[in-house]
């Protein structure tokens, strides 16, 4: 079974995840729908599990769009990662599972809204396409939301077979390292408010020269009050 080394800033990204065996062929997400100050011992023990049962990464998740923009980061830069395991609740507000079950079966729209979600913030303006399409074909979504530790950990299990096993109705095994070199996943750049961002190039270009303008305008209004 083929691994592969993952890439050298592995994993690239920031987050609320613990780092586990890099030749795992399992990552581990569960939704989050609290301030992460106040994280409930279920869903850290539903993290834990994911990555006491061998994970590559097992950690939260809470937006629908730079939270899920890091995942892909990261997991596109370990081609052994082969699973997207979901677990934990829902959130009203965020959608966060919808979201990422509607990215993986759907993909994203021209204006890089993920496609069939009700996820009101579910646009990923950060990453670039190429990132998007790896995320989608690299990895296998096993759905365990609303689940307790005990399904999470059969899922991880599962996912490390040599021969395929029945899970849920899925049928898993460790395929091997997805059959592409890594990608340096890091994002380009930070909306952090989707819903405000221009809908094309052009109207982004014109944005960007208006805020120029502005940085300059305070530049020199700094030093005339100097």
């Amino acid at each position: 079974m083929l691994k592969v080394s993952s890439h050298p800033a592995y994993p690239s990204e920031e987050g609320r995840y613990l780092r586990g065996k890099d030749y795992s062929p399992a990552a581990v997400i569960v939704i989050l729908t609290t301030d992460a100050e106040e994280i409930p011992p279920e869903i850290e023990k539903l993290v834990q599990t994911g990555m006491e049962t061998g994970a590559a990464l097992s950690g939260t998740l809470q937006t629908a769009n730079i939270g899920i923009e890091k995942i892909i980061c990261n997991i596109v830069a370990n081609p052994n990662i082969r699973y997207l395991i979901l677990g934990g609740p829902e959130s009203e507000g965020h959608k966060t599972g919808d979201a990422i079950k509607a990215l993986l079966k759907n993909g994203v729209d021209e204006k890089k809204r993920i496609i069939d979600t009700t996820g009101l913030t579910a646009v990923l303006h950060n990453v670039p396409d190429e990132f998007i399409k790896r995320f989608r074909e690299q990895l296998t979504l096993v759905d365990c939301q609303f689940q307790d530790e005990s399904v999470l950990r059969k899922a991880v299990w599962s996912c490390f077979q040599e021969k395929p096993v029945e899970f849920r109705g899925q049928m898993l095994c460790d395929p091997g390292a997805f059959p592409k070199p890594p990608l340096s996943g890091k994002l380009t750049w930070k909306v952090t408010q989707p819903w405000a961002e221009p809908d094309d190039k052009g109207e982004r270009a014109a944005k960007n020269k208006a805020l120029e303008m502005i940085e300059r305008l305070k530049k020199k209004q700094g030093n005339q009050i100097q």
